[in-house]
Formats: C-alpha cells, sequence, structure tokens
C-alpha cells in the first residue's frame, strides 16, 4: 500500500502532470481538499476510482483515518493538493503520521501558484541584472515566524517576491516594502489562477492597495513583487551569448582571427590570394 502526495497544479487540469494523473488511474481512493483543487482534475479518473473524497472539512486525524482505512484494505491512496505539494502542501505533517504507521509515500511535484502566474503574466522572473533571486514566502499571520524569515528582513535582499496567503494584509506588506523597494516598484496581485474565474491586477506599491481592494480579492491570491515585472532594461543572459563558451558550445573564434591564423602557417596561400 502507498501514498501518493499528488501536485495537481494552480487549478487548470491541463497543468496537470502525466506522472500525476498516470498515478491516479491506478488508486482507488483519491482524497483531495476541494476549496483549492477543482473536481475537474479527475474527468479521466471518475469512472476508476472507487472513491474520490473532498477532505475540505476534514482535520487531520479524520484523514489519517481514511488512509489508515485503505491501508487495511491494501488500496493505494492518492492525496491530491493544490500547486506543488511541497510548497505550502502541509504534507509534512502528514508524512510525519505516515512514516509512524509505516506507510510508504511518494511525492509528484506540480505546477506552482509562482511558476503558473508568471506565465499569465507573460514575465521571467530572474533577469540578468535586475533579479536573480526569487523569495517564496507568506505573510506572518496564524503561521509562527522565526525574526529572520519576516518579510522586511526577507525585503532587505531586493530580490523578487511571490507572497502566499497575505493579501487580506495587503496593506500592512505595502507598509513594510515600501522602505526598500520603494513606491514605484512594480506589483501583481493573481487572484485563483488557473480557475475558470481566474483575475489579476497589476501596478506599484503606491497604488496596489486599492486596486486589489477595488477588486475584492480577499483569499486564493498570489502577491508578486520585484522589478522584474515591469522593467525592459536588462542584459541578456550568457545562455545564448555567442561569445560565452559552455560545455554544449565550445567558444570559437572569429572567422577573421582564424583566416588569419592560416595563412600564417600556410605562406603558399598569401602567394595565391
Amino acid at each position: 500500500m502507498k501514498v501518493y502526495f499528488i501536485g495537481a497544479g494552480p487549478g487548470d487540469p491541463e497543468l496537470i502532470t502525466i506522472k500525476a494523473l498516470n498515478a491516479m488511474k491506478k488508486t482507488p481512493v483519491i482524497l483531495y481538499a476541494g476549496s483549492l483543487v477543482p473536481r475537474a482534475i479527475f474527468a479521466d479518473v471518475e469512472s476508476t476510482a472507487e472513491k474520490i473524497v473532498d477532505t475540505a472539512a476534514m482535520n487531520l486525524d479524520e484523514i489519517m483515518q481514511m488512509i489508515e482505512q485503505a491501508q487495511q484494505e491494501n488500496k493505494d491512496v492518492a492525496r491530491v493538493h493544490s500547486g506543488d505539494p511541497s510548497l505550502y502542501g502541509a504534507i509534512g505533517e502528514q508524512i510525519r503520521r505516515l512514516e509512524s504507521l509505516d506507510i510508504d509515500y511518494e511525492i509528484i511535484p506540480g505546477v506552482s501558484a509562482t511558476s503558473a502566474s508568471a506565465a499569465w503574466l507573460g514575465k521571467e522572473l530572474t533577469l540578468s541584472g535586475v533579479s536573480q533571486t526569487i523569495i517564496m514566502t507568506r505573510y506572518e499571520g496564524k503561521t509562527p515566524f522565526p525574526e529572520r524569515e519576516r518579510l522586511p528582513a526577507l525585503a532587505a535582499s531586493g530580490a523578487t517576491l511571490a507572497i502566499h496567503l497575505g493579501v487580506t494584509r495587503i496593506h500592512k506588506i505595502v507598509d513594510e516594502l515600501v522602505p526598500f523597494y520603494g513606491e514605484d516598484c512594480p506589483v501583481a496581485v493573481c487572484y485563483r489562477t488557473g480557475w475558470p474565474d481566474q483575475d489579476k491586477v497589476t501596478g506599484t506599491l503606491k497604488d496596489i492597495v486599492k486596486k486589489v481592494r477595488d477588486k475584492k480579492f480577499t483569499r486564493t491570491s498570489l502577491i508578486l513583487v520585484g522589478a522584474v515585472l515591469g522593467t525592459d532594461d536588462f542584459r541578456d543572459s550568457y545562455l545564448y551569448d555567442e561569445n560565452q563558451a559552455h560545455v554544449y558550445r565550445p567558444k570559437v573564434k572569429p572567422a577573421s582571427n582564424r583566416n588569419a591564423k592560416s595563412t600564417a602557417a600556410h605562406p603558399s596561400l598569401k602567394k595565391i590570394e
């Protein structure tokens, strides 16, 4: 018996991986949080799974009871999470319980909300000379935060920020970021990326609070902050630079230099010329 922690992506059924779909096809028991994972994800397994259960209203003990029941019946379980289960998926405590019960498990990654939102915005989050670091975090609420991970400490780096679970405190987030990024720093807030009702708003730290409140975003939103969202002033990367060698593309000297070497090595070529 095995439990598969499956990343369903941000909501778009087409963003689930082939590996995830294949795992669900062979598991008779599927448990998912309906508040974060759309039922449409299971269109291809509705007729093959014995049960597909929405666990949104269940606590951890109740979910584990279902997994233990499946263990007794020797049935594999697909535990389906939104986005990537290893990022804010709350799988750590589930894994701890599984290990105490000697139940095997496997994590199948999924497309994160950060990746999907960047794609929707048509942006690269790591531009050469602008930002090479992305910090994924959440705003402090009920979850305790060490001082070194509070938003001002992270903002001091100037890196691109992807802030989860903070849209209801957008005004506090702005207050803490302005001293580090400035009022003109670009911001994007993406609501339910990948769902049929997805929506987004872009602006700056100066005006984003009003724009978010006008949209009435109160949950399931990702906040992206950083210069990469609003600049064309960046260097080309070295990846495709003809003057930069790498193992798959050894540096080639310009044709003029190669010709000069050839004629020097073969004086007869000079006479022909």
